[in-house]
């Protein structure tokens, strides 16, 4: 409760005003309905009451209509606040995840799962939003209700009044019976959920080599057990709560009868003869009447209370599992330095030691180099080696362990965020493209002009084939650049770094998908037209970085070697031996 409380921090004036407004048409509403009843002992009392004129009958009727327009007013009121005020608070959640997650290191999204923030800024905010227009709706009202009736009924007979206690202590018991059993089936569910979402993602994200292994069925079994198992918490919990429904009709049914009988009791206890017996007849018969929708206007709390009671437990849960989101504080905090001074396109590494979290050893160890601007520096070693992490600590995609990483001189954790990515144009491993057109991805984020995109299609090698698109730079997109081939996908994710114009570029390993004239053709491209921007290149292939300004070789975290090409052929085993399993000693001399 303590955590869905906190969200209501999200609130703005205007919702907190719209709350007030929906109380105030709540009690109207409370009050309208009990006033009801009021007019029905009148109408009971005048029928029943020889000699009264029609039109009294007619005037209290009109007025019980008038009250019951009023309490339909109210209530309409009231679900139009209680949507815009959910609405607008689920919009703001949902907003203020999405920015928590984009400021998020990859530690903190593989510690939730990308399937797990997928649900909780989708269907657990949607809970969240359903108690919200619950709770505005029942949670005021039915207790207003409930109490404002019993202290109408006090002063009736004590034997309706001990059948009504009788019924609400029953109540009672059922509901906390299946608070008991439940709660811990919805908490289950809300995980349940994310399993769910993990395994259909890794499905269909991984379908072609499902289909390749001929493991749809294997794949199956996975997805029906959790399946299952969400299915069986969800119908125990749901039948539970399904089961509230009868035993509450059968209560308010034994209580009707109750109260019909004690009234049919005391009725005929009553004398028989003389004026004052009928009057005293019909003063019960009228009491009866009223008591009954008294009553009746209790159990109609606490079923109004079930229903929030039915979907508290899943609210309550998300309400939890957003806020451990919200709470969240990323390891990477932004720095204050905005400007490095002259310096500009220097790369250095002092003394690096990285572990991931949770790891058991050191995946760079001792790591120091330095890239000055206009360089191209090349990393290569073995699976494993660490090439990649070393360039996931220059955007801060992670923290160094130990050691410093500075760029233009200044250590990257006191660069502004903002600054720093300005700075840098990053080619990932995987080409990541989004929905939209190419001009949409070549010029993500970026304000850039035709001169400009041209120009990085250009170098990247991908005008040729943009060119001969229908639309051209306009063409579609689809998602993940399904409608595209793996080179040149590559090619317009370097396109998208180069039309950046950053002071440093870093391809990591983003030249596999290409053939070796493409290959070639790109890189003097980049050396001719790039020269004043520092350039990191991580490659297996030994063609690549062959005419690199320095390369350096990892094993195991560690640089065993820098240098030029034919330096390292000379002077490191490690190198020599990937380059001799590449390219025969011919092909390296020359």
């Amino acid at each position: 409760m303590l955590k869905l409380l906190k969200l209501f921090k999200y609130l703005r004036a205007k919702e907190w005003l719209f709350c007030a407004f929906s109380l105030v048409f709540v009690c109207a509403q409370v009050v309208l309905d009990l006033m009801i009843p009021d007019y029905m002992s009148q109408i009971t009392t005048l029928i029943e009451t020889p000699g009264s004129a029609i039109g009294d009958v007619w005037s209290e009727g009109g007025m019980m209509l008038l009250c019951a327009l009023g309490s339909l007013v109210s209530s309409i009121a009231v679900c139009f606040f209680a949507s815009r005020i959910a609405a607008n608070f689920s919009k703001r959640l949902r907003k203020e995840m999405f920015y928590k997650v984009e400021s998020f290191t990859l530690e903190e999204i593989n510690a939730f799962s990308t399937a797990s923030l997928i649900t909780r800024s989708t269907n657990d905010v949607s809970q969240v939003q359903m108690m919200v227009v619950m709770s505005l709706q029942v949670v005021v009202k039915a207790p207003l209700m409930a109490v404002w009736a019993i202290m109408k009924i006090a002063g009736k007979a004590w034997q309706w009044s001990l059948a009504t206690g009788i019924a609400v202590v029953l109540l009672v018991a059922i509901l906390s019976i299946a608070i008991v059993r439940t709660f811990p089936r919805f908490k289950r569910i809300q995980w349940l959920q994310d399993s769910l979402n993990q395994s259909a993602r890794e499905n269909l994200t991984g379908i072609r080599v499902v289909r390749a292994y001929n493991a749809e069925a294997y794949q199956e079994k996975k997805f029906e057990k959790v399946n299952t198992e969400l299915l069986e918490n969800s119908l125990f919990a749901n039948r539970t709560m399904t089961l509230l429904s009868p035993f509450m009709g059968l209560v308010m049914n034994c209580l009707n009868m109750s109260i019909y009988w004690i009234g049919a009791v005391l009725i005929s206890s009553v004398a028989a003869s003389g004026a004052a017996g009928v009057a005293e007849r019909v003063d019960t018969f009228a009491d009866m009447i009223v008591f009954m929708s008294y009553a009746m206007q209790v159990i109609m709390s606490f079923i109004m209370i079930v229903m929030v009671i039915i979907i508290a437990p899943r609210a309550l849960e998300a309400a939890k599992r957003i806020s451990e989101v919200l709470a969240t504080q990323p390891k990477v905090v932004s720095g204050t330095v905005t400007d490095s001074g002259d310096a500009s396109g220097t790369v250095e590494f002092k003394n690096v030691s990285f572990t991931y979290p949770g790891g058991s050893g050191s995946v760079l160890s001792d790591v120091s180099f330095k890239a000055d601007k206009g360089e191209t520096v090349a990393f290569i070693g073995s699976t494993g080696s660490g090439k990649t992490t070393l360039m996931n600590l220059i955007p801060r995609f992670y923290d160094a362990s130990e050691g410093e990483v500075l760029v233009d001189g200044v250590n990257v954790k006191d660069y502004e965020l903002e600054t720093l990515y300005a700075k840098i144009g990053y080619v990932s491993q995987k080409a990541v493209m989004f929905t939209g057109t190419i001009e949409d991805n070549v010029a993500f984020g970026k304000n850039a002009d035709k001169s400009m995109l041209n120009e990085a299609l250009e170098i990247s090698r991908s005008a040729d084939f943009v060119s001969e698109l229908e639309d051209k730079e306009k063409a579609h997109m689809a998602r993940g650049g399904t409608n595209f081939s793996g080179g040149q996908k590559q090619r317009l994710s370097i396109a998208r770094a180069l039309c950046r114009d950053a002071e440093i570029l870093i391809f990591d390993d983003t030249f596999s998908a290409l053939d070796f004239k493409t290959d070639r053709e790109l890189r003097d491209a980049l050396k001719t037209r790039t020269a004043g921007q520092t350039k990191l290149i991580v490659a297996q292939r030994i063609g690549t970085i062959m005419s690199a300004d320095r390369i350096v070789v990892l094993d195991e975290g560690r640089v065993v070697g820098m240098g030029t090409h034919r330096e390292l052929l000379k002077s490191c085993e490690v190198y020599r031996q990937i380059a001799l399993s590449q390219l025969s000693e011919e092909e390296l001399a020359i």
